[in-house]
């Protein structure tokens, strides 16, 4: 049984070892939104098997099952199975029913929103970042809350991810709120809607001008850390390598 990771969206960045492993499959396991975002000729002659939003135990336990009676059996995750994504769960699912050495799993990893937002933004990630949902379905705010104040306070670039939904719409104003407070209001934030898929947009604003309503499920925030600037139009967090190897820094013999 393989876990596999589609990257952001694009057919170019699905990763070939991912791409075989579709394609070897005679089961396909998925987020139903995914399924119709994947190329359908990967899905020819295989059972489809996707549910909806919160269906994501309901579809584990029926790939764990299909893998059980020996097909070979794909579940898909966009971005990395292992980060936000369904590795996690069926590893919890096998545990529970006591399934180890029963069912074996491949983990095949993709290219994760953020890496693919970080591209189409320049290079705000080089040094140290953090990665936080603001999704509450799993866990508490206070939490979440707590986790991104301690990220602002330790100067990690802050990757945002699940910032605002239909109904939950309140929390990035807040989150908003603290990086004015603790990094102030002309940190460079990058904005990225829908990367490498249909759709696209990449904007980069300073936090105090981020618009919260310009802001979905779709949408990945990155907020530069005391040392990110902007490169033309692209944003930069250094990582050291000028200020400790340039010839200006070197001594003088």
């Amino acid at each position: 049984m393989s876990i596999v990771g589609l990257g952001p969206g694009s057919a170019d960045l699905l990763a070939p070892a991912a791409r075989e492993a579709i394609k070897r499959s005679r089961v396909v396991v998925g987020y139903r939104r995914y399924i119709q975002l994947m190329d359908q000729k990967l899905l020819e002659g295989k059972e489809v098997i996707s549910t909806g939003m919160k269906g994501e135990i309901e579809r584990c336990q029926k790939a764990i099952e299909k893998a059980l009676i020996g097909l070979n059996t794909v579940v898909v995750s966009s971005g990395d199975p292992g980060i936000y994504g369904m590795a996690g769960l069926v590893l919890e699912l096998i545990e529970k029913d006591r399934l180890e050495g029963k069912v074996e799993i491949e983990v095949i990893p993709g290219i994760p929103a953020f890496a693919a937002s970080a591209a189409l933004l320049g290079a705000p990630l080089m040094h140290d970042f953090s990665v936080v949902s603001l999704s509450d379905l799993l866990t508490p705010w206070e939490l979440i809350k707590k986790r991104i104040k301690a990220a602002l306070h330790a100067d990690f670039v802050l990757v945002i991810y699940n910032p605002k939904s239909t109904v939950r719409n309140w929390q990035l104003k807040e989150v908003l709120k603290e990086v004015e407070s603790i990094r102030g209001g002309s940190v460079p934030v990058g904005i990225v809607r829908n990367a490498t898929r249909k759709g696209q947009k990449v904007t980069i604003v300073k936090a105090r001008h981020v618009d919260p309503d310009s802001v979905d499920m779709l949408t990945v925030l990155i907020i530069g850390n005391s040392q990110t600037r902007m490169v033309g139009n692209k944003m930069l967090t250094p990582r050291g390598y000028m200020e400790r190897f340039s010839s200006r820094s070197q001594p003088t013999l």
